[in-house]
């Protein structure tokens, strides 16, 4: 009873993060429309420069958090810093982030077990993939595949591969060569549709 209550408290501030953080982001786009930011590349990338080594070492931090908390959607994110950065030096403070956030995830779930897990999901998307934990090295092959494609459930599933008996080696490697990929479509897709939508609405 308890766990329950506590699980529901937990999913509520996550809730409620979600909702502020979302409202924080369009504001900021808002803000960055009618300062002409998404229009003029060189406004935007005067921006960039006059925050220095913080505003990249910021998004990091974000990316991480939102790996670990998901408060912030992971797609919009990853856009945010194809959008800010470019796409080379986005895809690599995306790529960043996101490793360190996974490693992070699978570190927490080995430490605390399914009980802490089940703080992070839905009790249905748990029940839906539990039953991976007992076909062992099957498992190891369906993640790196799940990695490799941007639709999966990649922080869930990084958190259920910390429940296994996977190495931090084979988990390292899965995310350090797999994650690129991912991130790259994922962010290139949305940063391509929005600016279609755009095209269409100006």
């Amino acid at each position: 009873m308890e766990y329950t209550v506590a699980k529901a408290k937990w999913r509520m501030m996550i809730n409620i993060l979600t909702v502020i953080s979302m409202i924080a982001i369009i504001g900021f786009c808002i803000y960055g429309w009618r300062m002409g930011l998404f229009t003029d590349k060189t406004k935007l990338e005067a921006m960039i420069h006059s925050t220095g080594l913080f505003g990249p070492l910021l998004f990091v931090i974000i990316q991480i958090i939102q790996v670990v908390i998901p408060i912030i959607p992971g797609g919009v994110s990853c856009a945010a810093g194809v959008i800010f950065f470019g796409p080379w030096y986005g895809l690599l403070y995306n790529y960043i982030g996101i490793v360190i956030g996974s490693m992070i995830n699978f570190f927490l779930a080995r430490q605390y077990g399914q009980t802490f897990v089940k703080y992070f999901v839905k009790e249905e998307t748990y029940e839906k993939y539990v039953g991976w934990l007992e076909k062992g090295k099957k498992f190891d092959k369906f993640f790196a595949l799940a990695i490799f494609f941007p639709c999966a459930p990649d922080d869930f599933l990084c958190m259920l591969a910390g429940l296994t008996k996977m190495t931090w080696k084979k988990f390292t490697t899965i995310i350090v060569f797999g994650k690129p990929a991912s991130i790259a479509l994922y962010s290139l897709a949305l940063v391509y549709a929005g600016s279609f939508i755009g095209k269409l609405i100006a």
